[in-house]
């Protein structure tokens, strides 16, 4: 019976080199000279540390510009507000990864009402789609395509 998996990743080695990137752009930029502005990565943690709320407001531009470049969906970045810590502004990002179980619930739901003949299982941290036609599973991936579920969604494993 074919098959594919749906999943939600990123390639972290792609992340480390936007995270690299943008740190040179600002050690090397004129408004930031001095300033002890950096990115910082730990384990798909990114702490935002500038001295303002301007800079910080820049350093995430920077940051959305050079993963977008690394080909990095920003829409597996969850933001928190910034904070105040001493006398510096700092901003913590998680890059997320994996489909967690209320979201696989959700798109579970709606490829079943969708009418679709297909079959939905939840697998860990990724949606598992069968169904006995090829045709199905092209039309399912077209379907999850146009639903908005705040995650990047990505199809992989397809099996005849």
């Amino acid at each position: 019976m074919p098959s594919f998996d749906v999943v939600s990743d990123f390639d972290s080695h792609e992340a480390q080199n936007g995270i690299d990137q943008a740190n040179r752009e600002v050690n090397t930029r004129f408004d930031f000279k001095g300033s002890g502005a950096k990115f910082e990565l730990d384990d798909e943690v990114i702490t935002l540390t500038s001295q303002s709320d301007f800079q910080l407001q820049q350093m995430r531009d920077i940051l959305h510009q050079k993963l977008a470049k690394r080909g990095i969906d920003l829409a597996c970045l969850e933001e928190r507000a910034p904070e105040t810590v001493g006398k510096e502004r700092r901003q913590i990002m998680t890059l997320r990864r994996g489909i967690d179980a209320e979201l696989a619930k959700k798109l579970v739901k709606q490829v079943k009402t969708s009418k679709l003949k297909v079959q939905a299982a939840i697998q860990g941290d990724k949606l598992r789609i069968s169904g006995k036609k090829r045709d199905d599973l092209q039309a399912a991936i077209a379907f999850l395509k146009e639903t908005h579920t705040g995650l990047p969604l990505q199809y992989e494993n397809f099996r005849d």
